[in-house]
């Protein structure tokens, strides 16, 4: 006989996707280039992933379970045309890192070209710069493709099937809170239990350079290293994290406050809109941006917090903002 859905999901199960990781990596860290000048690198290869990658459900909880120490191979061409090589080993990319926020990343950089002229030294001093924010995009898309492909054939939903088995759902794409591991909000919003969330960090930078951050979409890709649309006029839509987070303008005072609702594309979200006010208030040498949500159903707090600081405050900091001590 088979268990309900509700208790089916709450026992604990696995799925070892260690080839699957393994293949992912190959393929999309192999896409990461960049150019500066007539300075070119990308990684060219990546030469061994070790470390074991599990997907789990318990407690009705999807949970990416994964550390891994990955090497690679570089290539480039300095501003000269000189062609320069090298590698690139992390010890550590885990769930710890990218989806808790627990620690950073360690960049072991090898040059394999001989430092013969300030060229080459140049284009390695900018392969140092350039792959971590690069690298790092790609590590935090990877718990969400890994839940994306996976996860459905954890999850149970719905009634059994006549023959006793169960059809999985498919979860649906999502950027913030993907990486999170807590499973689906079906209530209405009518019956929603909501709560409010408050993420505060002073930076390096005006207020008016930050609200141009927040609402310029050709500005919000830098910090997001994901396609956004947003035109900062009331009533307008806007889009961050391809899509997966949206909303509407409803009030934009330049340079001190942003009012928006916000949706989160996910089965972790409801169906409604919180509501995100951002401040920003600006002192004698930083600012202090304020983001206030409110709307966010109760059990997920932490969940939403921690992608608030993950994805929005270490992006602003991946592009130099530094916090203000």
């Amino acid at each position: 006989m088979s268990l309900p859905p509700g208790l089916a999901n709450w026992h604990w199960r696995s799925k070892g996707v260690s080839s699957w990781a393994k293949q992912w990596f190959q393929t999309e860290l192999t896409t990461v280039v960049f150019s500066e000048g007539d300075a070119t690198a990308a990684i060219t290869q990546v030469t061994d992933v070790e470390g074991d990658v599990e997907l789990g459900m318990r407690k009705s909880k999807l949970l990416t379970i994964y550390d891994c120490k990955i090497d690679m191979k570089w290539a480039g061409t300095a501003s000269d045309g000189t062609a320069v090589e090298g590698k690139l080993s992390i010890p550590e990319v885990s769930h710890e890192i990218t989806v808790d926020g627990d620690g950073k990343y360690v960049y072991d950089f090898t040059l394999t070209t001989s430092p013969s002229n300030a060229s080459v030294i140049a284009l390695y001093d900018l392969v140092r710069k350039q792959f971590p924010l690069l690298l790092e995009a790609k590590f935090s898309q990877f718990p969400i493709d890994l839940l994306e492909t996976h996860g459905k054939d954890l999850k149970v939903e719905g009634s059994p099937a006549p023959s006793g088995s169960t059809t999985p759902a498919v979860p649906a794409k999502s950027a913030v809170s993907a990486p999170s591991t807590t499973g689906p909000v079906t209530k209405s919003t009518s019956t929603l239990n909501l709560s409010t969330i408050t993420v505060s960090t002073n930076f390096m930078a005006s207020a008016d350079d930050l609200f141009e951050l927040l609402t310029d979409d050709g500005k919000i890709t830098s910090w997001t290293r994901a396609p956004a649309k947003s035109k900062p006029v009331v009533d307008s839509e806007y889009s961050l994290f391809g899509g997966n987070i949206f909303g509407k303008y409803t009030q934009l005072d330049k340079p001190s406050k942003i009012v928006q609702t916000w949706t989160l594309k996910s089965p972790n979200w409801p169906d409604h809109a919180g509501t995100m006010t951002i401040t920003l208030e600006q002192g004698s040498d930083s600012t202090q941006v304020t983001w206030e949500l409110k709307g966010v159903p109760k059990g997920h707090e932490e969940e939403i917090e921690n992608n608030l600081r993950n994805y929005y405050v270490r992006g602003f900091q991946s592009i130099g903002l530094g916090s203000a001590l």
